[in-house]
């Protein structure tokens, strides 16, 4: 065992969730180089594995590595989404179908923003938890657990009208389903003061923990994250408070870095999240 046995790599980290950016590297060339560094696991994104989810899956696992997650279900609420109910649930169904051919466990879903002609969080997030509750049923017969991602507030508008870990808690509570939790990511929740309470409810399931970090002087809120210990982010406190709440699963790096570290080699992206890994985490 070795310190990057307990990491998985996010591929959004090498750039590979937007066209044009990173070094361009297969999903395959990713999963040998993320072997031969002894990384735990992998996280993909759906648009970059499209129609091969069970032949990448199958490459992973015979590495010795695992599949750790799918990023992730389409939005389920918010002006992105179709406009008709069914074809939304269509597309979250399709997602959980992805995840399952992939053999990952979690599908990571964030919610999306805020509903057309509505004002507030309110009505989205009640039709988040309907949404997310007529997927459960479903991801359990396919073996896939639901991982409600809560968002930066900067995002509340467009990208996740869910904003807290509490929200996110108390959304599965109320549907609770065994196979509904939380992911916690750094970037969106290391300003939370009341994180580490909410994740020691015995209501709360956490799902995935993502590493990254916040720079104090960030220049853009989406593709500026930092690596971890770069920025402000109490990093070792909250992987603290995710343990204390019972989480004893893999980290996962995702670093959205269009600037600085999509524009360097991925090997030494790979290299300098693992040092980082154990000196900053």
């Amino acid at each position: 065992m070795t310190a990057a046995s307990g990491l998985a790599l996010n591929t959004a980290t090498l750039g590979h969730n937007l066209d044009g950016a990173g070094a361009g590297w297969s999903p395959e060339q990713t999963i040998d180089a993320c072997a031969e560094r002894g990384l735990g696991g992998l996280v993909f994104w759906r648009r970059e594995i499209a129609g091969r989810e069970v032949a990448l899956g199958e490459r992973v696992r015979a590495t010795g590595m695992a599949v750790v997650g799918l990023c992730r279900a389409p939005y389920l609420v918010g002006h992105e989404t179709p406009r008709e109910p069914q074809a939304v649930m269509d597309g979250f169904m399709a997602s959980i179908d992805a995840a399952a051919a992939l053999g990952a466990p979690v599908l990571t879903i964030v919610a999306g923003g805020i509903e057309p002609d509505t004002k507030g969080p309110a009505t989205s997030l009640r039709r988040l938890e309907e949404r997310v509750a007529k997927g459960a049923d479903y991801a359990a017969a396919r073996g896939v657990r639901l991982a409600l991602e809560p968002l930066n507030p900067v995002y509340g508008a467009n990208r996740s009208c869910l904003t807290s870990v509490r929200d996110a808690i108390d959304i599965c509570a109320r549907i609770g389903a065994p196979n509904v939790g939380v992911a916690v990511d750094v970037y969106h929740v290391w300003w939370d003061t009341d994180l580490a309470r909410q994740l020691q409810r015995p209501d709360c399931r956490i799902e995935g923990v993502h590493l990254c970090d916040w720079l104090h002087d960030t220049t853009d809120t989406l593709l500026d994250r930092g690596m971890m210990g770069d920025g402000v982010a109490d990093i070792v406190g909250i992987r603290r408070a995710a343990r204390d709440g019972g989480y004893t699963g893999i980290s996962e790096v995702e670093i959205f870095s269009a600037r600085t570290w999509w524009q360097r080699d991925p090997g030494l992206v790979l290299d300098t999240m693992i040092e980082r890994f154990v000196s900053a985490c």
